[in-house]
């Protein structure tokens, strides 16, 4: 049976992601409309109250600077990983929201810490490191093009500016190479040839039966004779020329 190709565009492979930016520009929408903030639903480190914001404060954002600068690389990456990873990116999307919140509740600083830019940073990660390990020449050319496009986000992982949750980027970092490693089933394996295989037999394969112990190509040249009675009949056409001399004496 032929194999089935691992990387096909369906429709969910973009429905999923517009409809996860569609859900925080709403949520931010609706904070601006009735004029209240959500920030309160961030991540609180060490404080149990403070535990809410693991599964929250990825929807909320301080403003609409914060929110679009989250939008497009959230919407990229998580359609990458629909389209790639589509066996295991909802695994990737809920256990990286939770893990990484988790994470950051562990580690940060007594500050309410919200957005996205967490599992920006998990997704990144993830999509950049399984690529490596994978060895499919498709994954290793995603893996490059997520370095090209935002590896610059590796600076945000140490407290260089204040205001940014780098704790939260830091986390998201961790999180994703930890899937990287852990995440193996139904991931796409790299094509393997048959003289890759462990019990391939050099004597059994039939093209290499076309070469000398020189690599020589060996042309064989197979004549077919047909039986005498059974040539077939060739009628050749046959042209008579008639010339007409006149008699003078007449």
């Amino acid at each position: 049976m032929k194999q089935q190709e691992p990387f096909t565009f369906t429709l969910d492979v973009l429905v999923y992601p517009i409809a996860f930016v569609i859900l925080l520009w709403l949520i931010f929408a609706i904070e601006i409309r009735f004029g209240f903030s959500l920030n309160f639903l961030g991540i609180y480190p060490q404080k149990i109250t403070g535990l809410v914001g693991v599964i929250c404060s990825p929807f909320i954002h301080s403003g609409i600077s914060h929110l679009w600068h989250n939008t497009i690389p959230l919407f990229v990456l998580s359609t990458a990983l629909f389209y790639f990873y589509r066996p295991i990116a909802f695994k990737v999307l809920l256990y990286g929201i939770l893990l990484s919140g988790f994470l950051t509740w562990c580690i940060g600083r007594p500050s309410y810490h919200i957005g996205a830019s967490g599992l920006i940073y998990v997704l990144a990660s993830f999509i950049f490191f399984k690529g490596v390990f994978a060895k499919h020449y498709r994954l290793i050319a995603l893996s490059l093009l997520v370095a090209f496009l935002y590896g610059s986000m590796i600076w945000n992982t140490i407290p260089l500016e204040e205001g940014i949750s780098w704790e939260g980027h830091l986390s998201g970092l961790i999180v994703g190479l930890v899937f990287a490693l852990l995440f193996r089933k139904q991931i796409a394996k790299p094509k393997k040839y048959v003289w890759e295989e462990p019990d391939y037999n050099e004597e059994d394969d039939e093209f290499l039966k076309h070469f000398d112990e020189n690599g020589n190509f060996i042309e064989n040249i197979v004549e077919e004779e047909l039986p005498e009675n059974n040539l077939p009949e060739v009628t050749l056409p046959v042209t008579v020329s008639y010339t007409y001399k006149k008699n003078k004496e007449l």
